[in-house]
Order: C-alpha cells, then sequence, then structure tokens
C-alpha cells in the first residue's frame, strides 16, 4: 500500500527548463516518483538535440508524439517517427538530433529519477510556454559538460 498522494500535471503546469537549444517540461521529477523516474515533454526545434553522452545511471526511453528524430549510437542511427517508441540502456553512448524542417515534440522517460536536477542546475528556467527558447552558447555548454559530469553523465565533446 502506498502512502503517498497521486500525482497530477495539467497541459498547462510543469516547470519549463530551456536546455542545450530544446524545451523541457517536467512532468514528474523524482520527488514525485519516489525517486523511481523523471519523465519531461521535449520540445525540439529543428537541428535540436544534444550532444553525444552516456548516463552511467539512467536508462532512458523516448516516445515521440508528432514529427521525426533520428537517434544515435556508436553503431547505428535510428529514424523515429509519431508513435515510435526507443529505449536506450545505462552506459550507451548516445544522442538524438531533429534532423528535419518541423519541430518534434516527445516524451523522455528516465530510471531511476534524479536528471531533472541536471536539467535545473545546467539549463534555465523559462517565463512560459509562449516564451522563446533560450539560446545554447559557449557559457552554456561549459556548464552542461561541468554540471553532467556531477550527476554521471559524460558529455562527449568532439576534438579538434
Amino acid at each position: 500500500m502506498t502512502t503517498r498522494p497521486v500525482q497530477f500535471t495539467s497541459p498547462t503546469q510543469g516547470e519549463l527548463i530551456d536546455l542545450v537549444g530544446d524545451r523541457y517540461r517536467l512532468l514528474a521529477d523524482s520527488t514525485m516518483t519516489d525517486g523511481r523516474y523523471m519523465i519531461v515533454e521535449a520540445h525540439v526545434p529543428p537541428g535540436g538535440g544534444p550532444p553525444p553522452h552516456v548516463h552511467s545511471r539512467e536508462e532512458e526511453g523516448f516516445y515521440i508524439i508528432q514529427g521525426e528524430m533520428t537517434f544515435y549510437t556508436d553503431e547505428k542511427s535510428i529514424k523515429a517517427t509519431a508513435g515510435s517508441f526507443i529505449n536506450l540502456p545505462v552506459g550507451l553512448a548516445h544522442w538524438f538530433r531533429n534532423e528535419s524542417d518541423r519541430p518534434v515534440k516527445m516524451l523522455i522517460l528516465t530510471s531511476p529519477g534524479g536528471m531533472e536536477n541536471m536539467f535545473r542546475k545546467a539549463g534555465r528556467i523559462a517565463a512560459d510556454a509562449t516564451s522563446p527558447i533560450s539560446p545554447f552558447g559557449d557559457d552554456e555548454k561549459r556548464q552542461l559538460v561541468l554540471t553532467a559530469a556531477e550527476h554521471g553523465i559524460e558529455i562527449r565533446v568532439p576534438t579538434p
């Protein structure tokens, strides 16, 4: 039997965080799920997506709601369209990129929870859903590399 209350996030609720040029709406964080998982709704504009990285803690699942996203590992690439789901195991180097000319909307689930703390520290809180997404400049890139490492995520920065 559980002692935790039911959690509900309406379409107008959820903390908005801009990171790597994308916008993430936090639907459930580890405080809501007793640390079991985190789930965000991601809005990824054309050309958006994170750099190559490796999670030492989290398994990640991605469900495409709208658009087409390309997922990469060291071995292959997968084009995922609306209705597709992809699961990436802990320890697998990966990244995703919106290579289309339309925005992508998807759900990202990480287990265990806690990655929202990295999002909050490395990203910027957005005022509201209609505000422009914060740019991802050099200062933000440096902050991401440092913050990700603190949370067990290795960012694979390309070497010159």
